[in-house]
């Protein structure tokens, strides 16, 4: 017998929770449950990031990808105050209404204790990027810290507990379309639940489970870009001039060669390279912490080829995890670094020429050929725009710069939708990154908010 809820969120990552806290706000007597396939986040734990292992063991479910709070609750933690990037809400909403939840959201984490210092613009470093030809979007930036944010997170979290019933571990199969019964598997045994209101907020890690759901219940789908790269490390000194006055530079640059975008985002002051394991296939990215003493001597940066594809190609998604898994296959399951010169050079980087770098890597990741498993493509556009980043960032294209590979940014295949409401689905939206709206933490709770506020306006009438 399924038990019967007002509302129930598939996901607990920071959109999931955005809706609850305000549907529950705005409505104190609602029924609702969160179906978070992940773990607790207290039960959420990274073997590599603890320090008890140094190669991925591959856990039934990947604490950094997957559990309570989302993929946000071990990322750097940036926070996005502007509608320049961090996703796609302004082809929904006005700009103004978008910076409006934005700035909601981030009242709703300032007030369970993130901090409320704000990295401003600094068109001086504009200038200078545009002088190299480069672009650089700005924002308003709160970086949050891996180690906070979490914390921020677990407050959040336990305040929404006994106002609702989450349950976590819990591995959604199916929704009916038409009865909103939401098929489970938690510890091996098939439960549903049934609700007047179905919100798929599942996240990147959800993208392929939503994209099948989809496709069975006959919802058209919107093909979005696919990011292939590597993460740059170095020497923090090399972009502090940048990192001090902004904390994040947000830089893109056409290549010469290709005409193709190739973006620098995701920079992690004094942080450090890990790796996650996104559905059996290992990426790598990075994280911050504000706690001085768990700061390193480097930074990292993701810098990613862009490509569009069209017809009649409809699997971006598996073309990048395809790329990421022939890394895996040549590293034996882990990820690879290599120093820039030794690619350049046109060898691979082994154990001595690793030992022998300036850099010193932050990940254990095995050293090797990126040209053996990355399109030249991608590559030859990464090469071309780190020598472009060295004008306006002296060091950035050195020797010992430090390349692991690989990392990947697919964004989910968008559903059609009207107000975010799923075509041909009553009242079963799709918000966040999972559903190919936003990708980022501000967007995403953005997002949240205002399919909440929606449906409150509906209930209450």
């Amino acid at each position: 017998m399924s038990k019967k809820y007002d509302v129930a969120i598939i996901g607990g990552g920071i959109g999931g929770l955005m809706s609850a806290y305000r549907l529950l706000e705005k409505n104190p007597g609602l029924s609702l449950c969160i179906l978070e396939k992940g773990p607790a986040l207290t039960k959420r734990f990274c073997p590599i990031i603890a320090k008890k292992s140094d190669v991925c063991v591959s856990c039934p479910s990947c604490s950094i990808m997957e559990g309570m709070a989302g993929a946000g609750a071990f990322s750097d933690g940036k926070y996005v105050i502007s509608t320049e990037y961090g996703g796609w809400l302004t082809e929904f909403l006005s700009p103004e209404t978008v910076i409006r939840y934005i700035e909601e959201a981030d009242g709703i984490l300032v007030s369970f204790g993130a901090t409320t210092e704000r990295f401003q613009p600094d068109n001086e470093l504009k200038k200078l990027c545009i002088m190299h030809d480069l672009h650089m979007n700005q924002a308003q930036v709160k970086h949050l810290g891996t180690d906070s944010n979490f914390e921020t997170m677990r407050k959040l979290i336990q305040s929404l507990e006994p106002k609702c019933e989450i349950i976590s571990e819990a591995c959604v199969t199916d929704v009916n379309k038409d009865s909103h019964q939401v098929f489970y598997i938690k510890k091996g045994i098939e439960k549903s639940v049934t609700a007047d209101t179905v919100i798929f907020a599942v996240g990147r890690a959800g993208n392929d489970f939503f994209s099948k759901w989809c496709l069975r219940n006959s919802v058209p789908l919107q093909n979005k870009q696919v990011d292939v790269g590597v993460r740059v490390e170095l020497p923090a000194m090399v972009w502090e001039d940048f990192s001090k006055k902004i904390y994040e530079p947000k830089i893109w640059y056409r290549s010469k060669r290709y005409g193709d975008i190739t973006r620098m985002f995701c920079f992690n002051e004094r942080g450090n390279v890990v790796m996650e394991n996104a559905n059996g296939v290992m990426t790598v990215n990075g994280h911050a912490y504000r706690d001085e003493a768990r700061k390193t001597e480097n930074s990292n940066f993701a810098l990613l080829s862009t490509t569009n594809f069209t017809q009649p190609f409809k699997a971006p998604v598996e073309y990048a995890r395809q790329v990421a898994y022939l890394a895996n296959l040549i590293s034996g399951g882990s990820v690879l670094v290599q120093r820039l010169g030794d690619l350049i050079n046109g060898r691979r980087t082994d154990e001595k020429r690793l030992r022998a770098s300036t850099t010193r890597p932050t990940l254990n990741a095995v050293p090797g050929d990126l040209s053996l498993c990355m399109p030249k493509r991608q590559l030859d556009n990464i090469i071309e725009t780190l020598y472009a980043l060295n004008e306006i960032a002296p060091g950035t294209s050195n020797h010992d710069t430090l390349l692991y590979g690989v990392e990947c940014k697919y964004y989910s295949a968008r559903p059609k939708c009207e107000d975010f409401e799923i075509d041909g689905c009553k009242d079963i939206y799709a918000i966040g990154d999972g559903a190919g709206v936003t990708r980022s933490l501000s967007q995403a709770a953005a997002n949240g908010l205002y399919v909440a506020d929606k449906i409150s306006g509906r209930l209450l009438k």
